[in-house]
């Protein structure tokens, strides 16, 4: 208030601040609590949320819009609400950006895993990143019989002669190549899925490694079952011997289901260094890869130094590329 020259007072009317409307606020904090819960608890079931479950990066980052919403509208209930709901996802997703090569003492082992896309990626770029990074194993999904004569005819039956192959007119053939002697893995009962050769590495310098080239089926629609049952069913890690398994889970690690297979004594090589979030599915499409779905899972007790991802003309995939360090 002030006093006027010729009398009287002027008031200055106090401007209140609108609040943005409770329900609304509470309708788009709501949606990304549920998620998160979802997320963090596991609850994911059936085929629809398991597909949405990937997107879970991007519903982290979006959870900071209603996070606003409810701070600038003053609700603090629902900002409290909100505040936990972008700590929870972000704790879920950030550690995959951020990570360091380990520093253990070992054997030099380079694994590359490639979904092949019915046997059409690109021969050449296939053995470029082959004479480039020199794996000792390539673990390869949707291998079909012509892709496994143009490859040999391009120079892999040279650069790595011993194989396991179960390759297939279709969708559902797979096989390792490997530059040192493969042995079909006894006794292994592949998971439901596409097929899924394994094999025992009689890497030089010490013990054998066990090796498994998964492929589960997409969990879309009913396939969701047998989705779930394929990680559940792929073993567990052993004391007696170091495995990895590398290929394409169509799962992400936002998945309970693979985060249930790690918790039974792997870890993921590209999320140990920091390279967890690179997306890998859908590749060479209008829209760049969104999702990540390819791994290479490795016993705790091998050290990963890099991990890289790279474009492969012709298929819907990423080929990933891991150096590791094996005891």
């Amino acid at each position: 208030m002030e006093t006027s020259a010729v009398g009287g007072t002027i008031v200055t009317p106090v401007r209140k601040r609108r609040k943005f409307p409770a329900t609304l606020t509470w309708l788009a904090v709501t949606p990304f609590a549920a998620w998160a819960i979802a997320r963090v608890a596991g609850l994911e079931r059936g085929s629809l949320p398991t597909q949405l479950m990937t997107a879970t990066p991007y519903a982290a980052a979006g959870s900071l819009v209603p996070l606003l919403i409810a701070a600038l509208g003053r609700r603090r209930a629902a900002t409290v609400v909100a505040l936990l709901t972008t700590a929870a996802l972000g704790f879920s997703v950030l550690p995959r950006a951020f990570g360091t090569a380990d520093a253990v003492q070992g054997r030099a082992f380079r694994v590359m895993t490639l979904n092949m896309l019915f046997g059409r990626a690109d021969v050449a770029t296939v053995m470029k990143l082959v004479r480039e990074f020199d794996p000792d194993v390539l673990s390869t999904q949707e291998l079909t019989p012509d892709a496994v004569a143009d490859l040999d005819a391009a120079g892999l039956k040279t650069l790595m002669p011993h194989r396991v192959l179960q390759d297939e007119w279709s969708a559902t053939g797979s096989g390792l190549f490997s530059k040192h002697p493969l042995e079909p893995l006894s006794n292994w009962t592949p998971p439901p899925g596409h097929r899924m050769p394994a094999a025992v590495v009689l890497l030089p310098g010490g013990e054998p490694i066990e090796f498994i080239d998964a492929h589960p089926y997409p969990p879309l629609g009913p396939q969701v079952s047998d989705w779930n049952a394929a990680l559940a069913a792929l073993p567990s890690a052993s004391p007696q011997r170091v495995r990895v398994i590398a290929g394409d889970f169509n799962a992400s690690l936002d998945h309970a289901a693979l985060r249930g297979l790690l918790s039974r004594g792997y870890k993921d090589a590209a999320d140990q260094v920091g390279a967890g979030l690179i997306p890998t599915w859908p590749a060479n499409k209008p829209v760049p890869p969104i999702i990540t779905i390819d791994h290479v899972l490795v016993d705790r007790r091998v050290g990963v130094k890099e991990v890289s991802v790279r474009d492969v003309p012709r298929t819907d995939h990423r080929a990933v590329l891991a150096r590791l360090i094996v005891p």
